[in-house]
Formats: structure tokens, C-alpha cells, sequence
């Protein structure tokens, strides 16, 4: 072979070298970023093609499906309407998505099938096809959820404390995810009365009240600093922080025991407990709880919200000088939680102290019928000892048996509950209320957080009745 020939023949294997190079970019190592980039057009155009897998619920029943039109594409139905929408979410290629079906978007749209199966079904004439994603949601028990809340802005969360499975996760107001492409100008939902685009489960935060007594009241059994019979003045206008602090209706006790306290929600002793652990104390068994970061849940990030103390919007250290923690102990100051955590305190403790990961998914299931995967059980963190959530778990239940959760008894099953009540209107009665709570007390399959806003009254009056209700279905499902 002459230098000419052996000139062009090299120059030939780099043209390819260069070809191949440039093919391997955009079809490789740059496929996920071209694909993800907003200009790009043609993803969007692909997924109206795709059979998206549908999401169902613990039972079977379908919660979001794919229908398909006369023009060969799809689109996106949700047969329960509103009920679901907050944890399901939405799809649409042009107005977006959010949700579980922005979360779980890769295997429902077909996007974690091989390249090879994909190319094949394509030669095959097959239509792509999205694996199943089933759920831990259970209809009935959120159709209660919803339908108890009412008219009321509030949220449900309810998980099994044994496992982090989520089975009721409801918000109200809620919005009909199979409209959300027909909505324009005033009738837009981000610009609806009430916010109805809002999870308020995982996306927005309250004063939870009465009901953080349940981690002061770990903090202060775990250290081995009191016990449920230590006792401590109920005297109302107690200066807490140089401030008085009242009880509810002003009314005061003398000594009194903290699981008294506990089921009558003295807010003076229960600041004084909190005062006596301190800030780095309570700072701990916040973190244990899932305090001060966004829950570890499959749904998106930029959905959820971190619980803690708050200034100007920002998350403020428990141990900062700027915390009243008499007040934090009491679930007031500048402390915010959502329900999703403030069910994720009363698993703990009916878990015998571990809090598990929570999740919406069970399992992922391929159009063939195989389990591509499950979601197995973990602790994400163990907050107290047995023993200690042995005591406060008795405490939760004089709440229910005697105290301020009487509303939440159920006939035959004992349940463990705490109230909360946070005033919005100063002066008015108008407040943001709770009810957490398991059952059974003694072998718990059931944890719950309801939260309800701007009522004139108490937890025990507009909470628990909610929780009551959604219980019931649950553990007689």
C-alpha cells in the first residue's frame, strides 16, 4: 500500500472516529440532558403516543389511567376525580406535571425499559407501553377523609406506623386533575380561591399546638429527667421567657402530674418541662422526629416541606437565640410542622419508638405483570426507647379516655391520641387546629395527623370527629 492510500484510508477511519464520536454524544453521554431540555419539543411530542402506565390504589382500583383518542394518542384520566389529586398529582405534556406522576414519570412513561425492548416493540408496530405504579392508598378511607373535612381548608395524612406505607393523604380544597388543560385566565388553579394546587399534607406548614407536647414529652421520659408522675405547678400565667403564659380558658391547677398535664394540655408545665430539658435537648429529639428537613418521601421535593422553627421563611435552628423554647415545647413560638410530620410523631411512638421511611408506593409492575420493584420497609431513625414510648403511648391515651380527645373514642378499640389548638385571630376564638393519633394502642396498624383551619373552637372539636372517622374505615377496612 502506497503513502497515498495509506493517507486517505486514515483519513477515512477518522472521518468514522469523528462520526461516531459525535453520534455517541447526542445519542449517549447528552441523551438525558437533550432530552430534559425545554426547547427540545420532540419528548413531549413522543409521550402523547405512550400508553402511560396507570397508578392504582392498594386495592386495585385505578386512580390515574391512559385513554387512548382516534389520532392514535393519549391522554391522561383520573377516574376519582379530586379525591386523589393532591397525592397523585397530574400529567399533561404541555402544562406539566406534579405529584406522584412527576415522581414515578420515568417508569410510567415507559423510560426504564431497555433500549433494545424499546426498539424492538418499535420494529414489532408495538405501542410503547409505562409500567404500573400500585399504591398504599386506600379509596374508601380517603373518600371519608375528604368528605369529613368538607368544606374546610385542612389535610389528612394517615400511614401504617409499622411499615411508612401512606394510605390516606388528603387536602381539601382539592381541584379535578382531569381539568386541569381546560382551565385559562381567572378560572387558572395557582389562582384559585384556596389554593386548591396546594398539598397542605406535605406543603404547608401550621402551628401544631398542643400536639408537639408528644415529642416534648419524649425528650423529657427518654433523657430519665421525669417520669409520667414527675409534677410541676399548673399556675396559669406562669412567666415563661418573662412573658406570662396562660392555659386554656385561664384555667389554673396547683402540683400536677405530667401525664395530668398531659391529658388537660396544661401549657404551663409543659413549657416548664421544656425550659428545665433545654434547646440542645429538645433540638435532638426534633431531628430524631424528621424535624427541620423535607420528609424522606417518594414525591417531589420542590412539593414538600421541611417542619421546624421559621423566621422570615427560613428554617431557624431549635438552639438559636431567637427561640423561646418554653413556647416551642408547647408547639407555639415560631414552630410550623406539617401534618405528614406530625403523623410521622405519633408512628414513632406507636412504633415502639423507630420511625420508619414513608412512601406512597408499594411496588412497580412492567406491562408483562413482573414486580420491577418494591418498596421494603426501613427505619429512618430510632427517636426513643421502647419503654419511653410504652409511657407516652399511655399518656396518649388518657388524652382519649379523659382529656381533651374524648371525641376520638371508638367503641371497642383504644385509641391514643393528643389535640392541638393554635389561635390565628387573635381575640376572635378562630383557630388552626389538630388531632394526632393510632390505634389499636396496643398493637397500632394505624397513625394519624388531621389538621383543620381557621375554626372557631378546638382540636378535640373539629379534628378529632375527622380522625374518629378516617380510624374507623381504616381498621375496619
Amino acid at each position: 500500500m502506497n503513502k497515498e492510500i495509506a493517507r486517505l484510508y486514515g483519513f477515512v477511519i477518522l472521518l468514522f472516529a469523528v462520526l461516531i464520536a459525535f453520534t455517541s454524544r447526542w445519542t449517549v453521554f447528552d441523551a438525558t440532558s437533550l432530552r430534559s431540555n425545554k426547547l427540545n419539543v420532540r419528548p413531549r411530542v413522543e409521550q402523547e403516543y405512550v400508553a402511560r402506565g396507570p397508578i392504582v390504589a392498594a386495592d386495585g382500583s385505578t386512580l390515574a389511567q391512559s385513554v387512548r383518542e382516534s389520532e392514535g394518542t393519549f391522554i391522561r384520566r383520573y377516574p376519582f376525580g379530586a379525591e386523589f389529586a393532591q397525592a397523585i398529582g397530574f400529567y399533561y405534556p404541555v402544562e406539566g406535571s406534579a405529584g406522584l406522576e412527576r415522581y414515578r414519570n420515568a417508569p410510567l412513561a415507559g423510560q426504564e425499559r431497555s433500549s433494545l425492548q424499546t426498539i424492538l416493540d418499535q420494529l414489532q408496530g408495538k405501542t410503547i407501553a409505562g409500567d404500573r405504579v400500585v399504591t398504599a392508598l386506600r379509596p374508601k378511607a380517603q373518600s371519608i377523609a375528604i368528605s369529613a373535612l368538607g368544606t374546610h381548608k385542612g389535610a389528612v395524612v394517615a400511614l401504617n406506623p409499622k411499615t411508612g406505607a401512606i394510605e390516606v393523604m388528603a387536602s381539601t380544597p382539592s381541584f379535578d386533575p382531569n381539568k386541569v388543560a381546560t382551565t385559562s385566565g381567572s378560572e387558572r388553579l395557582d389562582r384559585a380561591p384556596g389554593s386548591p394546587l396546594l398539598n397542605r399534607a406535605v406543603q404547608d406548614g401550621y402551628a401544631p399546638g398542643s400536639t408537639f407536647k408528644i415529642v416534648t414529652a419524649t425528650a423529657a421520659i427518654d433523657t430519665g429527667k421525669f417520669t409520667p408522675q414527675s409534677a410541676l405547678t399548673g399556675k396559669n400565667d406562669l412567666a415563661v421567657s418573662g412573658v406570662p403564659l396562660g392555659n386554656d380558658n385561664n384555667e389554673s391547677f396547683g402540683e400536677i402530674s405530667l401525664t395530668q398535664a398531659f391529658t388537660k394540655s396544661v401549657n404551663t408545665v409543659w413549657a416548664q418541662v421544656a425550659e428545665k430539658l433545654g434547646k440542645a435537648t429538645i433540638a435532638r429529639y426534633m431531628d430524631s422526629f424528621g424535624f427541620e428537613r423535607k420528609p424522606m418521601l417518594d414525591y417531589p421535593a420542590d412539593e414538600m416541606s421541611p417542619s421546624g422553627e421559621f423566621l422570615n421563611g427560613h428554617i431557624l435552628a431549635p438552639t438559636s437565640d431567637l427561640v423561646d423554647v418554653g413556647r416551642m415545647g408547647i408547639g407555639e413560638d415560631k414552630l410550623n410542622a406539617t401534618p405528614l410530620q406530625m403523623a410521622e410523631v405519633a408512628a414513632a411512638v406507636a412504633n415502639d419508638g423507630r420511625l420508619m421511611v414513608p412512601h406512597l408506593t408499594d411496588r412497580i409492575v412492567d406491562p408483562e405483570g413482573r414486580v420491577v420493584s418494591s418498596t421494603t420497609p426501613r427505619v429512618q431513625s430510632v427517636v426513643m426507647k421502647p419503654s419511653t414510648a410504652t409511657a407516652v403511648r399511655a399518656m396518649m391515651e388518657s388524652v382519649v379516655n379523659e382529656g381533651t380527645g374524648s371525641a376520638a373514642q371508638i367503641p371497642g378499640i383504644q385509641v391514643a391520641g393528643k389535640t392541638g389548638t393554635a389561635e390565628t385571630q387573635i381575640g376572635t376564638n378562630i383557630n388552626n387546629v389538630w388531632f394526632v393519633a393510632f390505634a389499636p394502642a396496643a398493637n397500632p396498624t394505624v397513625a394519624i395527623a388531621v389538621t383543620v383551619e381557621d375554626v372557631p373552637g378546638f382540636g378535640g372539636t373539629f379534628a378529632a370527629p375527622v380522625a374518629r372517622e378516617v380510624l374507623q374505615a381504616l381498621l375496619h377496612e
